[in-house]
């Protein structure tokens, strides 16, 4: 089993709350054994602005499954949650990509791993930061806290207190 992968969650319709803890179930039973969780972060949206804030949240699993097998895995629990892509960076109940797959860098149209735009949001680094602050970037060499550091995104990333 491939430990070190990193998934991030997100959700900015109905209840986030629930949108998020169903998706971490599915993730279980579909993709791999979750090891751990950040806390719930609220984030302003990131692309497009105009719309509700999101709950994300950074989950590690631990799978047998390969990263395309893995990448299937997660679009089948979106859809089955229902979401729906309209519109990219637009509002949706659920989203979830993958980070890091241990230090695996693949670049293909498909799947690109690791997530090309974990340098430029707070709202993956911030939580990344609290599960794994020294877990090093395979192709920009930095770690999370370094990443952090360096980001450009000025929006706002704060603990959800429930």
């Amino acid at each position: 089993m491939t430990n070190g992968i990193y998934l991030l969650s997100g959700s900015n319709i109905g209840d986030r709350m629930a949108n998020l803890a169903g998706a971490v179930d599915l993730i279980e039973k579909e993709a791999g054994t979750v090891v751990a969780q950040s806390q719930l972060y609220e984030t302003e949206a990131w692309g497009i602005e105009k719309q509700p804030l999101f709950l994300n949240q950074v989950i590690e699993i631990a799978t047998d499954l390969n990263p395309h097998l893995l990448l299937h895995h997660l679009l089948d629990i979106e859809k089955k949650m229902g979401r729906e892509r309209v519109i990219k960076w637009g509002e949706r109940l659920i989203d979830l990509d993958i980070l890091y797959y241990g230090n695996t860098v693949i670049e293909e149209p498909e799947l690109k791993i690791p997530h090309p735009y974990i340098s430029q949001r707070r709202f993956t680094l911030i939580p990344l930061c609290e599960l794994a602050p020294l877990l090093v970037h395979p192709v920009l060499k930095k770690n999370q806290l370094e990443l952090l550091n360096d980001c450009p995104d000025p929006l706002k990333v704060k603990i959800y207190n429930t």
